[in-house]
């Protein structure tokens, strides 16, 4: 595992906090397959330890528009969100944020002490998931990027 400014790169296994009971992981819900990938690897990671994980989607609103979201745009998120989880082996926690910017319905979402699985692809260019985490990481949050095929 390799360590760049306190985002984590690849671990090979998952810790609970000093004196944590349970382990909350969330996995960030930018696209189906990064995110199932992600959840697959986070079964890997997280085995014989007490974890919650939560599959989080921001729905970004933009300034120019009223804050809500077409019933028909919600629920389809919703729906892929349930999908995915339900394919899973263990519990998922499908939750859909709206929020002006994505960055921010994300930090929104995260509790202090929650764990981010953040799942890439390996590409030339920072992607933007590969933002997410950085920026993610530079708030305080305990992220690890995963490389996906």
């Amino acid at each position: 595992m390799r360590t760049q400014a306190g985002l984590h790169i690849d671990p090979g296994a998952l810790a609970a906090g000093p004196g944590a009971r349970e382990l909350e992981v969330v996995v960030p819900y930018t696209e189906w397959a990064l995110a199932e990938a992600t959840l697959q690897r986070a079964a890997v990671l997280a085995a014989g330890l007490n974890v919650r994980v939560r599959l989080v989607a921001v729905h970004s609103v933009p300034y120019a528009v009223s804050f809500g979201c077409p019933a028909a745009v919600h629920a389809h998120l919703v729906e892929q969100l349930v999908d995915l989880a339900s394919r899973c082996q263990f519990p998922v926690e499908p939750q859909v944020v709206m929020a002006r910017g994505w960055v921010e319905g994300f930090q929104y979402a995260l509790h202090p002490d929650s764990t981010v699985l953040v799942g890439t692809r390996k590409h030339f260019w920072r992607t933007r998931e590969e933002s997410l985490a950085r920026d993610l990481a530079r708030g305080g949050h305990n992220v690890a990027l995963i490389h996906v095929e």
